[in-house]
């Protein structure tokens, strides 16, 4: 039984960047408490380094190796909750994955990789179903502010209207933080993947490309690619980069959770730059710096230039810069009268590091703790349709999130 595993958490990946940070927040948030959590990697001798670095010489060490299924298999029966930073997930993640839905474990990943989370959920949805088990991906700054910012909207819409927003835009007000080399490590390899195998395009460019095959699909458009004067937010706006995985992960949300807002239901996100020549100026800018992410071929010089000047995996802002991040994220939404509200999302270190682990830490907890007072669901899920409210209190407790709405 799940409730006699020897930990309630093991954390795959401890001994990288991001793992470690997962590790300090378990430690610093929860050494009061009775939490039952082991580091794991497959080098012994970096997981002892950072356990020593970080003051946990009494946090037990787990060893295995992401090829090896022999020994994902002995740590996923010990434990309730997986909860990995390995990536890309792709590469790293899939046997993982497989040895949590056979044992019975539950899952969560900071995967931004929406060609492999669509490989997993063909693969492995109605399996988990059957079997109970919670594959959540995407629990850090992709999809999290976004996924959870709409659910927490919403609720309060009804409360208040008595109805659902038919139409909901993210944009991006204000954010400070440094490009997470895992994030680029990823993209780079969803390009590579792309580039062999076309079909992965039509995946990326499907606004629901992340949602049941057999569900109807909406009037969604493609992610934004321009830059242009929204009156709605009086800015400029222009693409962002996440948006291509957070609202295909919106999206699953509400056609797993039986499309409570409508078969219409439209969502979108963009970055504001501001008003003004200024605005628009940095609206371009800021387009023409995705542009070159994306168009860097595997191989080609453009490539090899972004690679250099772009953060490796494991390599990330320093604590100063991570303590000084923040971001601001605001919600326009559109009633069936036509009539708007608006919320709002905020965090209070840098997204790509700081807030994403504290995110990552707490869905851990939630799905280990929490599950008398999650969703009674299985499956390939979304951070929403696992946890709910239940996870929606702890990002707002313990993880320096608050949401925010006004009439």
């Amino acid at each position: 039984m799940v409730s006699e595993r020897e930990y309630d958490i093991i954390l795959w990946g401890a001994s990288g960047f991001t793992g470690r940070l997962v590790a300090e927040y378990f430690l610093s948030q929860y050494k009061d408490q009775d939490l039952k959590w082991a580091m794991a990697g497959r080098n012994q001798q970096k997981l002892e380094e950072v356990r020593s670095s970080i003051s946990g010489d009494h946090i037990p060490i787990v060893i295995a190796d992401s090829m090896d299924s022999a020994s994902l298999d002995a740590m996923t029966q010990s434990a309730k909750v997986i909860c990995t930073t390995v990536g890309p997930y792709a590469k790293f993640g899939s046997k993982l994955v497989a040895s949590c839905i056979a044992h019975k474990t539950d899952y969560c990943d900071l995967t931004g990789e929406v060609q492999w989370m669509r490989r997993m959920i063909d693969k492995h949805h109605a399996e988990a179903t059957a079997s109970g088990v919670r594959i959540v991906h995407t629990c850090g700054f992709d999809s999290v502010p976004s996924d959870m910012g709409v659910y927490f909207l919403q609720q309060e819409i009804k409360k208040d209207k008595g109805v659902y927003a038919e139409h909901v835009k993210m944009r991006v007000k204000a954010m400070k933080g440094g490009m997470s080399g895992g994030t680029y490590a990823s993209l780079s390899n969803v390009m590579e993947e792309a580039s062999k195998d076309k079909s992965i395009y039509k995946i990326l460019f499907d606004p629901y490309g992340l949602n049941p095959t057999d569900s109807p699909k909406g009037e969604d458009k493609p992610d934004l690619a321009k830059v242009l004067y929204e009156e709605e937010s009086k800015s400029w706006i222009a693409p962002f980069i996440m948006a291509g995985i957070n609202t295909k992960v919106v999206r699953r949300s509400h056609a797993l959770s039986g499309y409570p807002y409508g078969a219409s239901f439209k969502y979108d996100e963009a970055m504001m730059t501001g008003g003004g020549f200024s605005g628009r100026a940095k609206g371009l800018m800021t387009a023409g710096v995705m542009g070159i992410m994306m168009a860097g071929k595997p191989g080609s010089l453009l490539k090899k230039v972004t690679d250099k000047v772009l953060p490796d995996p494991g390599e990330g802002p320093n604590k100063q810069e991570r303590e000084n991040g923040f971001y601001n994220l605001k919600l326009f939404a559109t009633l069936p009268d036509g009539s708007q509200v608006q919320g709002r999302v905020t965090g209070d270190k840098d997204p790509g590091y700081g807030s994403t682990s504290k995110m990552l830490g707490e869905a851990a907890v939630c799905l280990a703790r929490d599950k008398d007072q999650c969703p009674d669901v299985a499956g390939m899920l979304t951070p929403s349709t696992a946890m709910g409210d239940a996870y929606l209190a702890r990002l707002q407790n313990h993880a320096g999130l608050s949401f925010n709405y006004f009439k």
